[in-house]
């Protein structure tokens, strides 16, 4: 018996521990400072860098738009909420006739926190019952409407 109970306090330690330990998670694709150092500004195109750096993370939504390559390393821990650990975008931008003309890199310390509102209108069916709303129907179909005219 007290070896059973040994063996469960030492399983719960274990899952304790294991539930608590901290996972990283990485997503996205930046280059290195190497292939960056293969982008010439005013000389490379919208296609050589592609072949250089790879296909962009996003792009403009322009013509003359920028490439931006984006990656980002987050950390969850047990229950909470998962923190930004760090985070690099590098941006491409490009003239009309699709040269370089830029080549800036960013991290997690040059972003802004954004507060996003969102409005919505009420639609007032919230208190009408779904039987309410349904007989509320009968009665407000006209002929001519369904039909059309002859």
């Amino acid at each position: 018996m007290l070896n059973k109970l040994k063996t469960a306090v030492m399983c719960l330690i274990l899952i304790v521990t294991v539930s608590c330990t901290a996972t990283f998670r990485n997503h996205g694709y930046t280059p290195d400072d190497e292939a960056m150092a293969n982008v010439v500004v005013g000389v490379d195109t919208r296609v050589s860098v592609e072949e250089t750096l790879g296909v962009p993370t996003a792009g403009g939504v322009n013509t003359g738009g920028s490439y931006y390559y984006i990656s980002s390393r987050w950390r969850h821990y047990g229950t909470k909420q998962p923190k930004p650990i760090s985070r690099e975008i590098v941006a491409v931008q490009f003239n009309a006739s699709d040269v370089v003309t830029n080549i800036s890199r960013y991290g997690l310390e040059d972003g802004e926190i954004v507060v996003l509102s969102r409005r919505v209108t009420a639609g007032g069916a919230e208190n009408i019952s779904i039987i309410s709303q349904m007989l509320g129907n009968f009665g407000r179909f006209d002929a001519e409407n369904i039909f059309g005219q002859p």
